[in-house]
């Protein structure tokens, strides 16, 4: 009899069967794909040697990862490359602001507002060493720094733009945070927002923005080597349906949606809990475009070209109206374009003097509006000629990406909503958020905390409590 089995092969389901395996079980991991990685997979996407990441592309919160640093990724064969810059902000002026693996070098861009800066970002970056295991926590828990913890909650639970408004004059500062905050994919005016940009701009500053050479995917393999390597195997092209369509087993871990826990294990949880599975809210989606490109995307600013990511969304005024116009189920004329630009820092992405370009933007839950004009528009905007150097492109509806992920139902790609209740009590509220009311069975996927993002915290911390739950 298995110790444990695991479904589904993301980041979190391979991390929760490493803490397994490390915890004396015997385990199995069952994907429903042919291959493994969940949102951290690279495929040929467009022509043939342009190697294209899936999903996930850029890398903060793997580099932060505790879990992930009791790996040695490096020898799983795992690279981490870092950009020159790790992220690019253009303006319509021409110019763009970067933020640097520097703070103090961050602060000197922004003229006017250099110390605000400073005094907001600096000391949570300071302490992101060891802030990051309570940030990548469940809301409730016993912090191991209760002061420091409290010093960036008091700030992380403000609206972005109202954060944002007061901590800066100057348009160029504004417009950094709007875009560190609009990963949120909430309004900028919604609560929490501002955790998110003060946790990508701390973690640009502590750890970098690093990309992993070959592509995303090989995040995944180092993971899977490291499973085998304690013993653990991994199952491909078995989707499964029902707790019959799994071998007996002590504990298992389901790195799935809640609606999709729901429907496998059915009558083996209450009715009550399997109500709230089916009404975990979902958060908006996502529209991707794949470019192959002839030469590098020609950026008026040249911090653009030296960054490995590049936001597009011109002022705060803007990114804020269109993320409040997804929020309101709405196309944003404008949206605000989060761009990877992989193969500038790594030559295995694409042929010889070639590249590829990574973009996404955010659309309503399910949308069928076809955004690939308004995401090259705004490229465009601020690399006049982008069109010229476009070979191939491959666009990714909502659809497509929930084809491709079930974990991504709709193209939302967070693990469900982020509105704050949501993200506080994700996906319902317990004080042990991994554990269902079926002592075998606990969920890992995003959709516990910390939420998205790949990290492998949720899977970890789910395989705790699994194995505690074993043990009583």
């Amino acid at each position: 009899m298995a110790d444990a089995v695991v479904v589904g092969s993301g980041p979190n389901g391979l991390a929760a069967a490493i803490a397994l395996a490390r915890g004396g079980c015997h385990v199995t991991v069952f994907e429903a794909e042919d291959t493994i990685g969940g949102g951290a997979r690279t495929e040929e996407l467009t022509l043939p040697g342009f190697m294209h990441d899936l999903c996930s592309a850029i890398h903060p919160m793997a580099a932060s990862s505790p879990f992930f640093r009791t790996i040695d990724l490096a020898r799983r064969g795992l690279t981490w490359i870092e950009p020159s810059i790790p992220l690019a902000h253009p303006l319509d002026d021409g110019t763009a602001v970067a933020l640097h693996r520097s703070v103090e070098l961050t602060a000197d861009g922004l003229g006017a507002d250099a110390g605000g800066y400073r005094r907001l970002v600096g000391p949570i970056a300071a302490d992101w060493e060891t802030l990051v295991d309570d940030v990548l926590g469940p809301v409730i828990h016993v912090p191991r720094h209760p002061f420091r913890l409290l010093r960036f909650g008091t700030l992380a639970l403000l609206p972005a733009r109202f954060l944002a408004d007061r901590a800066f004059r100057g348009a160029p500062a504004r417009a950094l945070f709007a875009g560190l905050a609009a990963h949120s994919l909430r309004p900028l005016e919604a609560p929490l927002t501002a955790a998110f940009a003060l946790t990508l701009g701390a973690s640009a500053h502590a750890v970098g923005w690093p990309i992993a050479r070959g592509g995303s995917g090989r995040i995944a393999d180092a993971l899977a080597a490291e499973l085998r390597l304690l013993g653990g195997s991994i199952v491909v092209g078995r989707r499964i349906r029902g707790m019959d369509d799994l071998p007996a087993a002590q504990a298992y871990v389901f790195d799935v949606m809640p609606a999709s826990l729901e429907r496998i294990a059915g009558a083996r949880l209450p009715a009550a809990y399997r109500r709230r599975m089916r009404g975990h809210r979902l958060g908006p989606g996502v529209f991707k475009v794949d470019h192959a490109l002839s030469a590098p995307v020609p950026w008026r600013a040249p911090e653009c070209a030296l960054a490995g990511t590049v936001h597009i969304g011109g002022t705060l005024a803007e990114i804020a109206a269109s993320e409040a116009a997804v929020g309101r189920g709405e196309h944003p004329a404008r949206p605000f374009v989060i761009v990877a630009q992989q193969s500038l820092f790594d030559p295995s992405r694409a042929p010889a003097g070639r590249h590829t370009l990574w973009s996404y933007c955010h659309v309503p839950n399910g949308s069928t509006e076809d955004m690939t004009e308004r995401i090259e528009a705004q490229i465009e905007r601020f690399a006049p000629g982008f069109r010229d150097v476009v070979l191939a492109r491959h666009v990714s509806t909502p659809r497509d990406i929930e084809e491709r992920n079930a974990n991504h139902p709709g193209g939302d790609i967070s693990g469900g909503s982020n509105a704050t209740l949501d993200l506080i009590f994700r996906p319902v509220a317990r004080l042990d958020p991994y554990a269902t009311p079926a002592r075998d069975i606990t969920l890992c996927s995003s959709a516990t905390p910390p939420g998205a993002g790949v990290h492998g915290m949720c899977g970890y911390r789910a395989a705790r409590s699994a194995l505690r739950r074993m043990r009583l």
